[in-house]
């Protein structure tokens, strides 16, 4: 990353672009194309991204008025926005989504000495979903409700550096809880999930893994104790106890032994009731770690205000694919960069300066420490700053 190139084409310096081309020849993305490449579609898609576009219309106009600036960015010309439409429409989103998977890898091993606030070996994940609104009118193929459309991005988010680390697109009415059955469960590692995962089948395939789940119990969960441990009521524990499942169907589907845990909240005051197969962990982590599931949630905020994946330049489900999965990888990209280039300002800071500097001639690194300190005192976007990025 040097003076003389462009920001935008210091950033990409972070693509490794034979894994890239790996990923568009295992789908043949690149077959028969004249004008517009998997890669210049890549990097089109991610100026966009960088500076908020709203339509193919404002990415053309805003790509031809930098003229000759972007052979030096990487792209060989100005995008028309129906080549751009077309290649949206028919490149398989897979090449994209196979991408984000080789960047969250990267960015995995640079965050993977974060500290968490509480002392676990393994990995720990937080698992949930959003939906995303589409209009019924323009996206027909998306209904799942009688006046509304979307669709929902199962996340899985590690909570090392809050880096999503496996993400299923499925159309709206799919449940939460079918997610569980087509993930590979990682041994060793802590699953926090809310009710709406609980199945008992699925939790019983995490422990025979073996890893770990964490997760709220239902009101109407029968369980008899066996054993309890002395408990400090002063950190809000109420109970911590050991015992099986009490219904015969819940039984069959969990048959080994489980851990219940009581606590109270001591901000609000509410009681929870936490259910794992983690004996280790003390009672006060089991509810911190819970806790720490709420990154999840500011992270689906964080990408709807900041990355464009409420407006859409393509009406097909590929499309519709292709435009999150990049902006997945422009997310992943900035948390790269902020690493490598061992930066103290936030991620929503270092994509502001991106999105008014992509095309000046000055380093990178220049560019993004001149940012004051001063960026995280309020971060402008409602406070939504995620710790580690």
């Amino acid at each position: 990353m040097h003076a003389g190139r462009t920001v935008l084409a210091q950033l990409m310096d972070l693509v490794p672009k034979h894994e890239f081309d790996k990923c568009v020849r295992r789908y043949g993305g690149d077959k028969h194309v004249r004008r517009l490449s998997c890669y210049g579609q890549f990097l089109a898609m991610c100026f966009a991204q960088l500076t908020g576009r709203d339509s193919l219309r404002d990415i053309e106009i805003c790509l031809r008025a930098v003229g000759r600036k972007l052979y030096h960015a990487g792209l060989r010309g100005p995008v028309p926005r129906s080549t751009l439409a077309d290649a949206n429409e028919k490149r398989d989103w897979r090449i994209f989504a196979d991408f984000a998977q080789v960047l969250i890898a990267q960015a995995a091993r640079l965050y993977a000495g974060e500290p968490m606030g509480v002392e676990l070996e393994g990995a720990a994940y937080a698992l949930d979903s959003t939906t995303v609104d589409l209009c019924l009118g323009l996206f027909p193929w998306a209904k799942y409700k009688q006046t509304r459309g979307g669709v929902k991005m199962h996340t899985l988010l590690a909570l090392r550096g809050n880096l999503p680390s496996l993400v299923v697109i499925t159309p709206a009415h799919v449940h939460d809880v079918n997610v569980l059955a087509e993930l590979a469960f990682e041994p060793g590692a802590l699953y926090v999930m809310d009710r709406g995962y609980v199945d008992f089948a699925q939790f019983h395939r995490i422990h025979q893994a073996p890893a770990f789940f964490l997760t709220r119990a239902k009101r109407n969960l029968k369980f008899r104790r066996r054993t309890s441990a002395p408990v400090d009521k002063t950190a809000g524990v109420r109970f911590d106890q050991i015992g099986v499942l009490d219904e015969p169907t819940s039984r069959r589907r969990y048959p080994d032994t489980l851990r219940r845990v009581g606590y109270r909240d001591p901000e609000t005051g509410k009681p929870l009731v936490f259910l794992t197969n983690n004996s280790v962990l003390s009672a006060p982590d089991v509810a911190q770690l819970y806790r720490r599931r709420w990154q999840i949630e500011l992270f689906f905020r964080w990408i709807k205000q900041h990355l464009r994946i409420k407006a859409f330049y393509g009406t097909s489900p590929n499309a519709v694919k292709i435009q999150i999965w990049i902006a997945i990888c422009v997310y992943v990209l900035g948390a790269i960069l902020r690493k490598r280039l061992g930066l103290s300002c936030s991620l929503y800071a270092i994509l502001q300066i991106l999105s008014v500097t992509l095309f000046e001639k000055t380093p990178i690194l220049q560019t993004l420490s001149a940012v004051p300190r001063a960026d995280l005192q309020a971060e402008l976007d409602n406070q939504l700053y995620l710790q580690g990025i």
